[in-house]
């Protein structure tokens, strides 16, 4: 328990007395409703501010914080219904959105997995908290009836809309919708086929890779941004990677990339650490510095947090450098973090087996 988790809690703990104001009945009692109902909406986003800035973030925190919200808001809203100031059916679509989310969580945590709130859900919560607030107004204030109604049909399009990115984001959760099956299929612009199950396929992969490069005599280095050193662990699980694998630079930070793989300060200001050209700087900077035939790079946003709208979370670069050139290929993932960061390693050694065989057609025609 944290001061983050604490401010998570208040918002529960305020739910019973919002309910209370809201049925009685004295002068300004909906005035102090809204004031009260405002005021621990602004927890929801302290809290998260203040996890991230003290290096507090947690699991319970991740599982609270949603948990609240929706408790926060379906309590007040449930009242309003009773009270006529809400229709029954705009309960009933927002409940079932967040029974459908929380259902998603729970298959998420038997698997050990925490599903965070995602950038839209977050939105969805700010115009859902905005809309009550104005429906607890109007009665009081009447001339905020038509803003209220507006209010909630904006609330409704962000609860349809969020709802559907959760169950695509994290469909690989769904059994055959999973991502096993659909995430690698949806989400590069390009490169090889994929096998219908990365997770029982790596090393699978793997030996393959192994294989294509003992074949054309090549050497490999890799330079792992949003990966995290998960790349060169899939390849050195095979044995006998000692063979054809160099070593490797873990370059999460900008100033790795440009000290340890050569990556220009103009590059990283001018397109962002998550892009073609980067990927391809990081990519021929692992070539060179090892020394290695063949070179391959990963970066990009593996999520929750750090996408917008230019940018979204999954969305991957992987570089490829060798003596046809430098090149690289775009991503977008859809899964949670661990997952879009395996789809990435997982296609930057299709990516590289597929230079390798490129590599070695390029022999046999030259000899």
């Amino acid at each position: 328990m944290n001061l983050s988790n604490g401010l998570t809690l208040s918002r529960l703990a305020a739910i019973p007395v919002l309910m209370a104001l809201l049925l009685m009945r004295f002068p300004g009692h909906d005035q102090a409703a809204a004031a009260l109902f405002i005021l621990f909406s602004f927890t929801d986003t302290l809290d998260g501010q203040l996890a991230r800035r003290r290096g507090t973030v947690s699991d319970l925190g991740k599982f609270l914080d949603p948990l609240a919200d929706k408790l926060f808001v379906l309590s007040v809203l449930i009242v309003l219904v009773q009270e006529g100031l809400v229709a029954a059916w705009v309960v009933v679509l927002i409940f079932s959105r967040e029974l459908i989310i929380t259902i998603l969580r729970s298959v998420g945590a038997s698997q050990g997995r925490v599903i965070a709130a995602a950038p839209l859900g977050k939105t969805k919560t700010v115009m859902q908290m905005s809309a009550v607030t104005l429906l607890i107004l109007q009665r009081p204030y009447p001339w905020l009836g038509p803003i209220a109604d507006v209010a909630v049909g904006v609330a409704i399009v962000f609860t349809i809309w969020s709802g559907l990115d959760y169950v695509w984001r994290f469909r690989y959760l769904l059994g055959p919708f999973g991502s096993s099956r659909m995430a690698g299929r949806a989400g590069p612009s390009g490169g090889a086929p994929e096998p219908s199950d990365p997770a029982s396929t790596e090393a699978e992969v793997g030996r393959e890779l192994g294989d294509a490069l003992r074949r054309a005599g090549l050497t490999i280095a890799l330079a792992e941004s949003c990966t995290g050193g998960l790349l060169g662990s899939l390849i050195t699980d095979q044995p006998g990677s000692s063979a054809y694998f160099l070593g490797g630079v873990v370059a999460y930070s900008d100033e790795v990339k440009r000290a340890q793989l050569g990556v220009s300060t103009a590059l990283l200001e001018s397109v962002g650490a998550v892009s073609a050209g980067v990927a391809e700087a990081m990519a021929e900077g692992a070539r060179s510095r090892f020394g290695a035939k063949l070179a391959i790079s990963v970066t990009g946003i593996a999520g929750p947090d750090g996408g917008g709208l230019a940018k979204p979370v999954g969305l991957t670069y992987i570089g490829v450098a060798s003596a046809r050139g430098v090149s690289a290929r775009e991503y977008r993932f859809k899964g949670d973090r661990r997952t879009n960061r395996r789809e990435a390693a997982a296609q930057a050694m299709r990516l590289a087996i597929e230079e390798a065989r490129a590599l070695e057609r390029a022999q046999a025609k030259s000899a």
